[in-house]
């Protein structure tokens, strides 16, 4: 018997079947993109001023100031770097490798300095150190000898700027090492101790070669602070693209200049981003196969034991220990540092522009995400790219790239309104608290970005489509199942964004109103003036603010 495929029903014609229409893209989907160029018009700006015909004080800054800022940085950023990679990498090894009395405590303490700007951590030591405090006076005291007699490092120096930036920074290597070092291979690390090397030539030969793809990620990540720095570098008065800017920005009153020197500094970033990537070029540094079992750390004993310990403690002495001991004396030495007149009207301008900046930096954050998972596009993809831009370069950049469009604004509509109306607007964006909340957005939109795009990678698709199947929007669907899911994810994006706008000081300086200070201004105008007593309070709340992540990153390496 043969069964015949049944035909159209008498009468009936034959319907072409339907191609499913292609969903349009939503609106707020394509303002991704505008956000993302809103976001670039900064570095634009710059590289637009900086391509115009340099002016006399650009020839003269060329020839007599531009050498010595250009050797400057680049020695400030191969001692910081060989510093904090030196620290961060020999700590990271000995905490994943080896077993030690204190172990534990020194593998979360030697997160502890980055909550430590680098900016206090050298108004601290200055003080400590300087002619006149209280090291070179304990020793005059105890010797007899007078300023000129004995010999003391000059603590105001190049090294010393390097020293600082290295001490608070080479928590960068130490992350990324550390778990590079927990997920190498143990049956490569066993083969070389089989071969009689000890944890030292296992360590150079093995390990670290192994862990380049994270030493050559922290470390870049240590540099990109380093050309970014102006607190210290200014305090410890080593010259560099930072000062220069500021200096041509509002010693010379020369925006032009400002422009070409921020372009400069750019340069210098991107140079340096390209060569990490040249450096690794096509090799693999991951092991060929996942089935081996964890790292078993090696019991240390007697002096070698005492060296781990020394190494692991002295990064803690020195980034975090040191410093916030000094600035709880000397807040204690000040009498009522509490007093709400002198610190609270600070705080509460810190407070409102990093609360404002984080929650629209996490709104900002969520929509270029959530329009890339939604309506995925190679456009919002580069737009999301270039969005992130922006932590990648100095705040001082930002700020003038975005005072200089600001500018132009202001004095064209104002000379229309003179012509037209017979009236002055005045500046309406520059030198606003709007103005200084786009520098913000521009420069820690990508740390946002970064952890929102992490926490929905971790959230599956398939939950999305459920909700679909069930009847939802597509808003419904993000509202009612991804959006609980990632709320850790839009937390953390905000306190990162908020801590980061509490200490960031070269954008803030350039860019504030008149007369409106936040806590890392008043502690850089009183450090200044050699008055570091008096800014000892407002700068341990921006040490305690800064324990925020540092708490997160805790709570995430005890998970894992």
């Amino acid at each position: 018997m043969s069964v015949t495929e049944a035909g159209p029903a008498p009468g009936s014609t034959l319907r072409p079947r339907a191609t499913p229409r292609r969903r349009a893209t939503p609106a707020w989907a394509w303002a991704s993109i505008l956000v993302a160029a809103l976001i670039a018009a900064p570095l634009v700006s710059v590289l637009v001023t900086a391509a115009a015909p340099g002016g006399e004080a650009w020839l003269h800054l060329s020839r007599t100031v531009l050498p010595d800022l250009l050797v400057n940085s680049v020695l400030l950023a191969v001692l910081v770097g060989a510093m904090a990679a030196s620290m961060g990498a020999v700590s990271a090894w000995l905490v994943a490798a080896c077993n030690f009395r204190g172990r534990a405590v020194l593998e979360v303490a030697l997160l502890l300095p980055l909550a430590m700007p680098a900016y206090v951590c050298g108004y601290a030591y200055v003080w400590l150190l300087d002619v006149a405090g209280p090291v070179q006076g304990s020793l005059r005291a105890a010797t007899g000898l007078t300023w000129g007699q004995y010999w003391f490092p000059e603590i105001r120096s190049l090294p010393g700027a390097a020293l600082m930036l290295a001490a608070v920074l080479y928590p960068y290597v130490y992350l990324l090492c550390r778990g590079a070092f927990l997920t190498q291979s143990v049956c490569l690390l066993e083969a070389s101790r089989t071969l009689g090397h000890g944890l030292p030539r296992t360590f150079l030969h093995v390990a670290l070669p192994m862990a380049r793809p994270a030493l050559a990620g922290g470390v870049a990540l240590v540099l990109m602070e380093t050309l970014a720095d102006f607190g210290t570098v200014q305090h410890f008065a080593v010259r560099t693209f930072t000062t220069g800017i500021y200096d041509a920005w509002f010693g010379l009153a020369d925006r032009p200049a400002a422009a070409q020197l921020a372009a400069s500094l750019m340069g210098l970033v991107a140079l340096l981003l390209l060569l990490e990537r040249a450096s690794r070029g096509g090799r693999r540094f991951h092991p060929t196969t996942t089935r081996s079992p964890p790292l078993r750390p090696v019991e240390l004993h007697g002096w070698k034991q005492a060296a781990a310990i020394a190494a692991c403690a002295m990064p803690v002495l020195l980034g975090f220990v040191v410093p916030a001991g000094t600035l709880v004396m000397l807040m204690l030495e000040v009498g009522n540092p509490f007093e709400a007149q002198r610190v609270l009207p600070y705080a509460l301008n810190s407070v409102t522009l990093a609360g404002v900046t984080a929650v629209l930096a996490v709104l900002l954050a969520a929509l270029l995400a959530w329009a890339q998972r939604l309506h995925p596009a190679r456009l919002r993809a580069a737009a999301n790219r270039v969005a992130s831009l922006g932590y990648a370069v100095p705040g001082s950049v930002i700020a003038v790239g975005a005072l200089v469009p600001f500018a132009l604004f202001d004095n064209a509509l104002d000379a229309w309104m003179r012509a037209n109306l017979g009236i002055s607007t005045g500046l309406l964006l520059s030198g606003t608290i709007a103005a200084l909340v786009f520098a913000y957005l521009v420069r820690f939109l990508g740390v946002a970005l970064s952890s929102v795009e992490s926490g929905l990678t971790r959230i599956r698709p398939s939950l999305f489509a459920a909700a679909r199947v069930l009847g939802r929007s597509p808003g419904q669907a993000v509202r009612e199942v991804e959006l609980p899911l990632a709320r850790g994810a839009l937390l953390t994006a905000g306190v990162l964004v908020f801590v980061d706008t509490m200490k960031e000081l070269p954008a803030t300086l350039i860019v504030r109103p008149f007369d409106f200070d936040t806590l890392a201004v008043r502690v850089h105008n009183l450090a200044s003036d050699e008055r570091l007593a008096e800014a000892s309070t407002a700068a341990l709340l921006i040490v305690l603010v800064g324990l925020l992540p540092v708490a997160a990153l805790v709570r995430a390496m005890r998970k894992h």
